[in-house]
């Protein structure tokens, strides 16, 4: 079965989108990876790189010009109060909270956000809260 290796995240400013998230998160950079369009981090199972504008050239693509979300990230945590930490964190990391943590019909814990580019993502806590 393939395996997802990476997720990127286009931004205009990658260091200020690097920054937010390594900090939010904790996630290691691959500094080797490193360049003036690309920062790429360890995320558990998989990386989240982050993208500058000229990275749309090199892969032959033209950046999307119609508004709307087209992707939304969710980062696992080990517990609800990690899940209500994170968000208040992200907050002071400069993120605009869309749903504070709320209990999903389908059993997990999350919040949603929208991080200083204003891309969707969410902190979950798979599993119903004690």
């Amino acid at each position: 079965m393939p395996a997802l290796a990476y997720t990127n995240i286009y931004t205009a400013d990658i260091d200020r989108l690097a920054e937010f998230y390594s900090t939010l998160f904790g996630f290691t950079e691959y500094m080797e990876s490193r360049s003036p369009i690309f920062r790429g981090f360890a995320a558990g199972g998989t990386s989240l790189g982050f993208s500058g504008i000229g990275a749309y050239e090199l892969l032959g693509m033209e950046p999307q010009t119609a508004p709307g979300d087209r992707v939304f990230q969710t980062f696992n945590v080990d517990s609800p109060e990690e899940v209500r930490a994170l968000t208040e964190k992200a907050g002071s990391l400069g993120a605009a909270t869309v749903k504070e943590p709320f209990a999903t019909y389908y059993g997990w814990y999350q919040s949603v956000l929208r991080d200083p580019d204003g891309n969707a993502f969410r902190i979950n806590f798979p599993g119903v809260p004690v």
